[in-house]
């Protein structure tokens, strides 16, 4: 293995962070789903560069009776999909909070992927696209509306991600500028591997 990265999906209760990381890790999609309860991982390698990356992704529950525990598990995070809801104004709302937190735990150099899931929900959309690539442009972060239902940019969205940490930790290894943007390409060169079997800590279904 050459690089292990950790991820953690952040956001609300019942914006669909756990069907997005099982849409990516699995492909697989269930209708019928519970809230986290504390936190869950699951693994999956893929190749970029012909190097090896096992992304360790958390999957953390967004119920507010977990806050404080949940905020453990950002330490070491090197990058992030903070999803709201396009449906639910007050997950978007709740952004800058979960995006202080993260900053709080993993750092400021954390690399985030602002993601607006259920996008297959257009006629009950309450969040505009535009509103928000307005605060991933002033925050720095990456922007994608996501669909786990029917996989819209769920994939393009984590190896984005993995592909900007990976070339920032290589520029870092050869005495790069690693706080200079990076350009990422835009057809992904990402290629997947096997998923690992899903891990748990103190969760149930999904959220």
């Amino acid at each position: 293995m050459d690089y292990v990265f950790k991820l953690v999906v952040i956001g609300d209760s019942a914006v669909g962070k756990t069907q997005l990381l099982s849409r990516f890790s699995k492909n697989e999609f269930s209708a019928d789903c519970r809230s986290t309860v504390g936190v869950e991982f699951q693994t999956k390698s893929i190749l970029i560069d012909k190097k090896l990356v096992k992304a360790q992704i958390w999957d953390t529950a967004g119920q507010e009776r977990f806050r404080s525990m949940t905020g453990a598990y950002f330490r070491g995070a090197l990058g992030a999909l903070l999803v709201y809801d396009i449906t639910s104004r007050p997950s978007f709302d709740h952004v800058p909070r979960w995006l202080n937190d993260l900053r709080h735990y993993a750092g400021p150099n954390v690399v985030i992927m602002l993601a607006g899931n259920k996008c297959d929900l257009e006629v009950m959309r309450s969040v505009p696209t535009e509103s928000g690539r307005e605060i991933a442009e002033r925050e720095g972060l990456m922007f994608l509306e996501t669909s786990a239902l029917d996989a819209t940019n769920v994939e393009k969205a984590f190896l984005s991600v993995l592909e900007h940490i990976y070339y920032a930790n290589s520029r870092k290894s050869f005495g790069g500028d690693v706080e200079r943007p990076l350009v990422l390409n835009p057809d992904l060169k990402g290629t997947k591997l096997d998923t690992k079997d899903s891990q748990k800590k103190q969760s149930c279904c999904t959220e």
